[in-house]
């Protein structure tokens, strides 16, 4: 019997009546057209896709999938996957591709005085990531990277290497996370090393990271080390300070204005007047116009409202999935994370409906941020290089075909470059090697 079947036969079994399956499939029926429809307000059309996820019947064979191949994964080797493995290619060129694949880029990986102040002398993101440890039989942690090995980006040959190497395999350009708190900038010292050095020589841009710095690695949120502030004369200083940055030739325009991308639009008290300020600091300061992108934590959420130009999806950011912690022993009640199927993800992210305006997509690699948060992590378990280059091959023909973009408006956003201690990286690691980047390169050359 197919599993189909099997799990038909099991739905009815467990069922009161037989007729309660076929009202529930008639009712997600009739979810699923007026989700296409997309004719309710962005907050309702969001708790109905939500609604959607959760009873959709691809999550029962989700679950039973992984009941099923839960102890094929317990007995294999988290480490080295000798199969996939994939050793740097040097004589590859660099391409130039037609669909510009920008990466998310952490500048985490050095001391600086905070961190020695509030984790203790030396404290890197090494440190989250070097001490992870697998929560059950199977699971990949810690996350090793060869190449460049455990780097300092103090060291302004680490930028150059990534540079060469994400070009070399189809990566158009960095965003590199910007983290800026009333004046007082964090991790800022490669970026400034990196502008003053040409030989960094990969196109990027600056996305601002506005939210409160928490303790949050060691479970207390609630204590805030630095606020942001949200004043017009922060709003004018930042973009003086970031104007540095946006004069730099390798920075990443669109029509010639330059990208400012914004993590959390939605916390700024007031963000039409925190982007006007902007924008007219702009033209103060001889830039021109702005490219505002304001990333999503919802699908349906349109940032286009307050004076943003586009809206940039951030995966995993409004992906429902179906939580296997069970299946993997996880619900104990030590563990209050979540447990996904990547496969689940790609397939989920590329059924979202078009919400009828313009916004950037991205995908993720095989997260799981247990380096950071082992309690509390979100992991995403049956990562392989070939789901990851289905849907970003994907992505990059949307990204061809979509009548609004301009031809330097095609970019996919890929999370991340080097984000270690989630788990999601396209730097090479011991267990799949340069693998992550030569996915990335087949599917943006794809078309």
């Amino acid at each position: 019997m197919s599993l189909v079947h099997s799990l038909t036969a099991e739905l009815i079994r467990n069922a009161r009546s037989p007729w309660r399956v076929v009202l529930a499939h008639y009712k997600l029926r009739v979810r699923k057209a007026v989700a296409r429809w997309n004719i309710l307000k962005p907050a309702r059309q969001q708790r109905l896709l939500d609604k959607i996820a959760r009873t959709d019947p691809a999550r029962y064979q989700t679950l039973a999938r992984h009941a099923e191949a839960v102890d094929a994964v317990k007995v294999a080797d988290p480490i080295r996957d000798e199969a996939a493995f994939r050793p740097y290619d040097p004589a590859l060129s660099v391409p130039t591709p037609n669909v510009k694949a920008i990466a998310f880029y952490l500048p985490q990986f050095h001391p600086f005085p905070e961190n020695d102040a509030w984790w203790g002398k030396g404290f890197t993101e090494w440190t989250n990531v070097g001490k992870a440890r697998p929560l059950f039989p199977g699971h990949y942690q810690p996350h090793c990277p060869i190449h460049l090995g455990y780097y300092d980006l103090r060291l302004p040959e680490v930028m150059v290497e990534q540079a060469r190497i994400a070009r070399q395999y189809a990566v158009s350009g960095f965003a590199y996370h910007f983290y800026w708190f009333a004046g007082r900038t964090l991790m800022e010292q490669p970026l400034r090393t990196m502008l003053g050095n040409p030989d960094v020589d990969i196109p990027f841009f600056l996305s601002w990271a506005n939210e409160n710095w928490t303790r949050r690695w060691d479970g207390m949120e609630n204590e805030v080390l630095i606020a942001q502030s949200y004043t017009p004369e922060d709003a004018r200083a930042m973009l003086r300070h970031v104007a540095d940055y946006m004069r730099d030739p390798r920075y990443i325009r669109v029509d010639g204005r330059p990208v400012f991308s914004v993590y959390r639009p939605a916390q700024i008290p007031d963000p039409a007047r925190m982007v006007d300020i902007w924008r007219d600091e702009a033209r103060r300061q001889g830039l021109g116009e702005l490219h505002l992108i304001g990333i999503q934590t919802t699908p349906s959420q349109d940032h286009r409202s307050v004076g943003f130009d586009v809206n940039l999806e951030f995966a995993p950011h409004g992906i429902v999935q179906t939580d296997l912690s069970a299946s993997y022993g996880l619900r104990d009640g030590r563990f209050a994370g979540a447990v996904h199927d990547y496969n689940e993800a790609v397939t989920l992210a590329l059924a979202q409906p078009d919400f009828g305006f313009p916004r950037y997509r991205s995908l993720m690699l095989g997260w799981d941020n247990t380096a950071r948060v082992p309690g509390r992590a979100s992991i995403q378990v049956g990562f392989t290089a070939e789901a990851y280059q289905r849907w970003l091959t994907e992505l990059c023909r949307r990204a061809r075909s979509e009548s609004w973009r301009k031809p330097d408006e095609r970019f996919v956003f890929i999370n991340a470059w080097n984000e270690w201690a989630e788990g999601t990286h396209l730097e090479p690691d011991q267990r799949l090697g340069f693998a992550y980047l030569e996915a990335t390169r087949r599917a943006i050359l794809a078309g």
